[in-house]
């Protein structure tokens, strides 16, 4: 029965819900207290895993962040930021939560107090990451992170490249930018993305000038083995993560305190 209390708060239900649930389904009469107790057990655990020592060394570091609204009565958005790793041996790890305050936004200097581990609550210590991949953050591409330590934020052009454009010219995009990010040097990149250029610039001159203003930050990029470049561009591991967060934030709508979201 623990089990299933402990399930039912990550689809966003409350506790006068679980309540309700339990009785309706299984014929239990349980108070609010009992499933504050147990979920306060999950809390205990959170904590050792909150504090837990990370890896030595990512070589990717994707971060992001979902709003949710927060407070009693006059509720506000605030940031939740996700940190997802990849090791040098290709696993991931979740490296952290962190809640945001309203009006910090996704900025660089909001996710320099998270990289730097001085964010709480959520730190999971410090590491460190050959290439930190931020999608949607504000400022320039790098982020020093005190003496001897610097990180390179990437924010693909490619995906943003999407935001510009009619929704039923995305699949040609794609397929027009394609020989960009795969060049094999940044001559042939420049020459690709001229012909880009030359298709599409009349159309969507916005897209030209995303390119032309991250090209020195996309360059780094073509350093990269094809397959290192897949994992970078590929969303696919943080976004499915999102995915589930904002359907328990859809389901409850809005949390009373920090530690309830």
């Amino acid at each position: 029965m623990e089990e299933v209390v402990i399930s039912l708060p990550a689809r966003g239900l409350t506790h006068g819900e679980i309540c309700a649930h339990l009785a309706e389904v299984y014929g239990a009469e349980v108070s609010k207290q009992t499933i504050t107790t147990i979920t306060g057990r999950v809390m205990e655990g959170m904590a050792d895993w909150q504090s837990r020592p990370l890896g030595p060394v990512y070589a990717v570091v994707f971060i992001d962040a979902i709003n949710v609204k927060i407070g009693e009565g006059q509720a506000a958005n605030r940031p939740i930021c996700l940190a997802l790793g990849v090791t040098v041996d290709g696993e991931r790890d979740i490296l952290g939560l962190w809640a945001g305050e309203h009006g910090d936004g996704e900025g660089a200097k909001y996710w320099l107090r998270v990289l730097l581990g001085d964010q709480e609550p959520g730190h999971a210590g410090r590491a460190d990451g050959g290439l930190r991949r931020a999608e949607r953050t504000a400022g320039r591409g790098e982020c020093r992170l005190g003496e001897g330590h610097r990180a390179n934020m990437y924010r693909p052009p490619l995906r943003n490249s999407f935001r510009y454009a009619s929704k039923r010219d995305w699949a040609q995009l794609a397929k027009d930018l394609k020989p960009v990010y795969t060049a094999a040097s940044e001559a042939e990149a420049l020459d690709r993305f001229a012909e880009f250029s030359g298709k599409w610039e009349k159309r969507y001159p916005a897209i030209i000038r995303l390119w032309e203003n991250a090209w020195a930050e996309f360059v780094p990029f073509l350093r990269f083995d094809q397959e290192i470049r897949t994992v970078i561009c590929t969303t696919n591991a943080i976004e499915s993560i999102n995915a589930r967060l904002r359907r328990a934030v859809r389901a409850r709508g809005h949390f009373p305190t920090e530690q309830a979201a």
